[in-house]
C-alpha cells in the first residue's frame, strides 16, 4: 500500500519518462513542468524515504520543531517517554493548523478555531460542547502523522507509504558517508541545533540536487571566493585532482575528496586550518580514537548528496524543500559535533559566511540555479547534456561507480534513479 495524493494531474497522459531521461541527456521540461512536479510529489516525496530533521532539535520531552516535505507543514515532536513524531500541522476537525511557532516545548496543541486539542503525540485529547456530538466522550479523530519514521545518526527521516524498503536499504552505502561525519565528533554524536537559515530560490529543486556534487562549476562560479580567501579548495575539483565523484546508488553521490587529503597528511587541512589552531579538539579526538585517529582527522567530513534532499557539505548541511516546479527553499545550518566546542565555534562562523544572509557561496550557487531555470524555459535547445566523464567511468572496490572530480557521474547516477521511481507503479 503506497500514499495517495490528491489534486494531482492523474487524469492527463503521463509524461514518457524514458524519452526525457536518456543515459547522456535530459529534456528541459522536466525541470518547467508542473505536471511533472504533481507526479514527483506522488511518486517521491510523498513515497521514499525524505529527509526530516535532527533528533538534536528537539531534546527535551514536549520539545517540538516545525519541518516540511514539499508542502506539508509538520510538526517533529518528542513525548514524555522520548519518543519522536512526525505529525502533520492539521486540526482533524476542519483542517486548521495547530501550532503556529516554528519551536517550542509543549505537552499539547490547541487549535486556535474551535478550540480541539491535541496530545504532542497526534492523539486528540478533547474539544468544547460536547453535546454538538450527541454527547460522546470520545471521537475516532487525530492529527495526521508520518506513518513511518527512523533514524540514523541522529538524522531523521520519514515516509509517507506505510510500507516500502525500510530506511536502512535506502541509505544504502550513503549511510558510511553519515558514519564519517559522527566520527568527526570526539563524542560519536553530530548536533544541529545552531538555528536555521531559509533561502527561497526561483528553480526547480533538481538544479541545486545536481549541483550538490557537481564538481566541474567550483573552479569558475567559486572563482572569486577563493581568490579572496586564498582557499586551496578550487585545486580539488580539477581534471588534475586524485578526487572522484562517486555514484553510491538510490540516487545518493559524494565528491570523495579524501586521496587529495591523504596526499597531503595534513590533519584539519579538510577544515583550511592546521591542528595547532584547534589543539583540544585534536588532542580529544586522540584520546578517543588513538592511532586511528590520524586517519580521521586528515580526511575529514563527507560531501554527500542523499537522495531526494539531504546534502552534507563538510561543515554544514542543506536541506531541499520543493515549492513548485520554479521554486524551492533551500534550510541551511551549521553542523555542531558533541565534545568539540573549539570547532564548533568556527564551523559556526564559516558557514555564516558562506551561506549567511551575506555570504558569498550560497550566492553563487543561487545566481546559477535562477539563471539555469531561466534557460531551461528557452525553446532551444531542449535538452541539457549530461555525457561529461561517461567514457571513463570505473567500478571501485565496492563495486560502485565512480568518475573523475568534474565529472557528471553523480547527476546521471541521479536520474537514474529518478526515472527508476518516475516509472514505477502507482
Amino acid at each position: 500500500m503506497t500514499a495517495t495524493v490528491r489534486g494531482t494531474a492523474a487524469s492527463m497522459p503521463r509524461p514518457d519518462y524514458a524519452t526525457l531521461i536518456q543515459s547522456d541527456r535530459v529534456h528541459g521540461s522536466l525541470y518547467t513542468s508542473e505536471q511533472i512536479f504533481a507526479e514527483e510529489l506522488e511518486r517521491i516525496w510523498y513515497r521514499t524515504w525524505v529527509y526530516i530533521g535532527h533528533a538534536s532539535e528537539v531534546p527535551e520531552p514536549g520539545d517540538y520543531v516545525r519541518k516540511s516535505v514539499g508542502p506539508q507543514d509538520l510538526i517533529m515532536t518528542r513525548d514524555r517517554d522520548g519518543g519522536l513524531h512526525v505529525l502533520l500541522n492539521r486540526c482533524a476537525h476542519r483542517a486548521n493548523l495547530v501550532c503556529e511557532d516554528a519551536r517550542g516545548n509543549s505537552k499539547s496543541f490547541r487549535c486556535p478555531y474551535h478550540g480541539w486539542t491535541y496530545r504532542n503525540t497526534g492523539e486528540l485529547i478533547g474539544y468544547p460542547y460536547r453535546q454538538g456530538y450527541e454527547g460522546n466522550g470520545k471521537l475516532d479523530l487525530a492529527m495526521g502523522r508520518v506513518p513511518r519514521v527512523d533514524s540514523y545518526h541522529g538524522f531523521v527521516f520519514g515516509s509517507f507509504a506505510a510500507d516500502g524498503p525500510t530506511l536502512a536499504e535506502h541509505l544504502g552505502a550513503a549511510a558510511g558517508e553519515i558514519d564519517r561525519l559522527a566520527r568527526l565528533s570526539p563524542d560519536g554524536q553530530v548536533q544541529l541545533n545552531a538555528g536555521w537559515l531559509k533561502h527561497r530560490t526561483r528553480a526547480n529543486w533538481k538544479l541545486l540536487a545536481e549541483n550538490e556534487t557537481d564538481g566541474y562549476h567550483p573552479q569558475f562560479v567559486h572563482s572569486s571566493i577563493f581568490s579572496v580567501t586564498g582557499s586551496p579548495i578550487a585545486a580539488l575539483y580539477s581534471d588534475k585532482s586524485s578526487a572522484v565523484t562517486r555514484n553510491l546508488g538510490n540516487g545518493h553521490s559524494e565528491n570523495d575528496l579524501r586521496p587529495e587529503f591523504r596526499n597531503f597528511g595534513e590533519p584539519m587541512r579538510w577544515f583550511g586550518t592546521t591542528q595547532a589552531r584547534v589543539p583540544d579538539y585534536v588532542a580529544r579526538m586522540r584520546e578517543v580514537h588513538g592511532e586511528a585517529a590520524e586517519q580521521i582527522l586528515v580526511e575529514g567530513a563527507p560531501h554527500v548528496m542523499i537522495f531526494p534532499n539531504l546534502f552534507i557539505a563538510e561543515i554544514q548541511v542543506f536541506v531541499i524543500q520543493p515549492l513548485s516546479a520554479g521554486e524551492c527553499i533551500q534550510h541551511s545550518t551549521a553542523v555542531q559535533l558533541k565534545g568539540a566546542p573549539e570547532l564548533n565555534k568556527r564551523m559556526v562562523s564559516q558557514s555564516i559566511g558562506s551561506v549567511g544572509p551575506a555570504g558569498m557561496l550560497l550566492a553563487d550557487d543561487t545566481e546559477m540555479y535562477e539563471r539555469n531555470q531561466r534557460g531551461v524555459a528557452m525553446l532551444q535547445p531542449e535538452w541539457l547534456d549530461l555525457r561529461r566523464g561517461l567514457h571513463r567511468e570505473r567500478v571501485d572496490e565496492r563495486g560502485l561507480t565512480i568518475g573523475t572530480a568534474t565529472d557528471e557521474t553523480a547527476m546521471r547516477g541521479f536520474w537514474s534513479h529518478y526515472r527508476t521511481l518516475m516509472e514505477a507503479a502507482a
